[in-house]
């Protein structure tokens, strides 16, 4: 039924769910894997879209944040990303499911669906943190837009505490 699996993952306490729901669901129907993380500033700890310039909106802050500051903290979100990839990519190989991994920098629910339709993904398969209301108003729900978008089956591993 699914031979392609796309497992949509984030840098939140939900991954290791959503790896496992993917990975029982691969080995079930012997599907390969891809495994993505879209770099965003939406995301928990990322740094800001745009390195703000602190000195024109509050002078009184000084020069501390620059631009290579932001360039370094953006880095190392890179870096955090490519290393949860690269573990969740080992994890999947000693299973013997077959797996492959991208990192790329988009709008989240855009980028997942525009990858699952060019890979021929299956199914997609994503988390979600359970936002409501206001925050979820203001931080969007990216697997509520992958839900409405996706030109495939959609998998949503629900957060729970």
């Amino acid at each position: 039924m699914y031979k392609r699996i796309l497992i949509s993952i984030d840098l939140s306490r939900v991954n290791s769910k959503v790896l496992e729901r993917g990975l029982s669901l691969a080995k079930a129907y012997e599907a390969s894997i891809m495994l993505l993380h879209v770099l965003s500033p939406e995301e928990e700890d990322s740094p800001l879209a745009i390195p703000p310039n602190l000195t024109e909106i509050y002078p009184a802050v000084g020069n501390d944040y620059t631009l290579e500051t932001w360039r370094q903290q953006w880095q190392e979100f890179e870096q955090k990303g490519l290393k949860t990839l690269q573990n969740f990519a080992q994890t999947a190989a000693s299973t013997g499911v077959q797996v492959e991994y991208q990192q790329v920098a988009g709008i989240p629910g855009k980028t997942i669906c525009l990858i699952a339709q060019r890979w021929e993904a299956d199914l997609i398969v994503i988390g979600r943190r359970g936002y409501t209301g206001l925050m979820e108003l203001f931080l969007g729900s990216v697997s509520n837009y992958v839900l409405h978008h996706a030109q495939c089956c959609v998998l949503i591993v629900q957060h729970t505490d």
